[in-house]
């Protein structure tokens, strides 16, 4: 059996596997695949507005936020924010936490000025800044809710008056919160929704349009609500992916109950790295992340025969990212508790394994 703790693209529930498998050969008894049907048919139609439908359920978002489905990814929303909230003469708030909030902060920069309200870069990226203020002329305040590469979190939501755009590509449905608060979220399928290949984005519709240039007709929010996210071709087989994973996040009883679960694997796997005296965690405690934990070992010689341990055992994906090493254990929703205890297992059989 392999235990899949990938960073992404990562682990899907396995009935979610088994009914998109099926759905490639035959999708409902259709005699076509889910690959080659056309994307305004009724059958597909009906796959899209299941998964906004279930998007704005699980969420509990308000009538004037809208569901979108979008090409491009995480990446391309880091140029498609500021292009339709901002003019040249405008300014926007970033927290710098991590390489993807630094990226998005690039190409920020390139629609107009942006203040860097706060940054923990100098302690490469260990803890989340909590004293800073956000500019009350700031068009917006963006944060990225969990860093995937060093293994923090934002365990609470700065309160600002500013508009709140948030990029949770990594811990989307993992936990609870006003998502309504939130003028923009979005979020790459790849960790908690979907397959690699589409970008969620929830957006509160009053805020668009209130720029002066014009926005290329691709990258307008407003553009693509009108369409119902079909302005062009959507990722079909991806989008489809995203509804099965929806339907079952809603069938274990939604983000409440996949939070309790979330919070019991991260306390299980942290207690073990706190207590076997052979890890340690870089992460300040009260921002250790619950959707990726990063450790590394106090002996950095022990690190490769510890890989090669789990590797041989069937665990996959838990080597860490090259800018932080060590090995990271990414906790998404369709992880089971039980690969958690497993890698708890195998970290304790490899203490008495060096005494």
């Amino acid at each position: 059996m392999i235990h899949n703790f990938n960073a992404g693209p990562s682990i899907l529930p396995k009935e979610v596997l088994e009914q998109a498998a099926q759905s490639v050969l035959n999708y409902n008894n259709t005699g076509l695949s889910i690959l080659e049907m056309g994307h305004r048919t009724p059958e597909f139609t009906a796959v899209m507005e299941e998964a906004r439908a279930l998007v704005k359920e699980l969420m509990n978002l308000d009538d004037d936020h809208q569901v979108l489905f979008l090409h491009g990814g995480a990446s391309t929303q880091f140029m498609q924010v500021p292009m339709n909230f901002l003019d040249p003469k405008d300014t926007s708030a970033y927290a710098d936490t991590g390489v993807w909030s630094s990226k998005a902060i690039k190409e920020a920069k390139l629609f107009s000025k942006v203040d860097v309200v706060c940054s923990s870069k100098e302690k490469n990226y260990s803890f989340i800044p909590n004293d800073f203020a956000v500019p009350n002329d700031a068009k917006y305040f963006h944060i990225t809710t969990n860093n995937t590469i060093y293994g923090t979190q934002w365990q609470s939501i700065p309160k600002t008056s500013n508009v709140m755009v948030a990029d949770m590509s990594s811990d989307i449905f993992s936990r609870q919160l006003n998502f309504n608060e939130f003028g923009l979220i979005y979020a790459g399928a790849q960790k908690n929704m979907g397959p690699a290949g589409v970008n969620l984005v929830v957006v509160n519709q009053n805020i668009l349009g209130k720029v002066k240039h014009t926005i290329p007709t691709m990258m307008d929010y407003r553009n693509h609500i009108a369409e119902g996210s079909m302005l062009n071709t959507p990722p079909v087989f991806a989008v489809y992916v995203c509804m099965l994973t929806l339907r079952w996040l809603k069938s274990i009883g939604g983000i409440s109950a996949v939070e309790k679960l979330n919070q019991q694997k991260a306390e299980l796997l942290y207690n073990e790295i706190d207590n076997n005296e052979l890890f340690k965690t870089n992460v300040v405690k009260e921002d250790r992340s619950k959707m990726n934990v990063c450790f590394v070992m106090n002996d950095p010689n022990l690190e490769k025969p510890f890989y090669e341990y789990l590797k041989s055992n069937g665990v996959y994906g838990i080597k860490g990212h090259r800018l932080s090493g060590g090995f990271r254990a990414s906790l998404y929703n369709a992880l089971p508790l039980s690969s958690v205890e497993y890698l708890v297992e195998l970290m304790q059989e490899f203490k008495q394994s060096q005494a």
